[in-house]
């Protein structure tokens, strides 16, 4: 459940982590596992595995294998005149 694979002619194995915005969270080489360590890594990753394809999935891993993004500074962009502009107090609004 929530595993696409995908074929691509020539191009090494991976297995590509997206977050639910589809934004790559990592890429893990697979050339050099077998496919039992492959099944090994997908259900250690948090991925359900059905019983048959169109068997009913929990709803407890309907989103599995969701995990916490890390949590990165915010970056401002710069102004139209290359400054970037002041910080703002955290509960001070965007507008003022």
């Amino acid at each position: 459940h929530n595993l696409e694979m995908k074929h691509l002619p020539g191009a090494d194995p991976e297995l590509v982590l997206l977050s639910h915005r589809y934004e790559e969270l990592e890429r893990i080489p697979l050339s050099d596992m077998t496919r039992e360590e492959i099944n090994q890594l997908v259900q250690e990753l948090g991925f359900y595995r059905k019983e048959t394809p169109d068997a009913p999935v929990p709803e407890e891993f309907q989103f599995a294998p969701a995990r916490h993004l890390p949590t990165l500074p915010h970056r401002q962009a710069p102004d139209a005149d290359g400054k970037t502009p002041p910080k703002r107090d955290e509960g001070e609004h965007p507008d003022l």
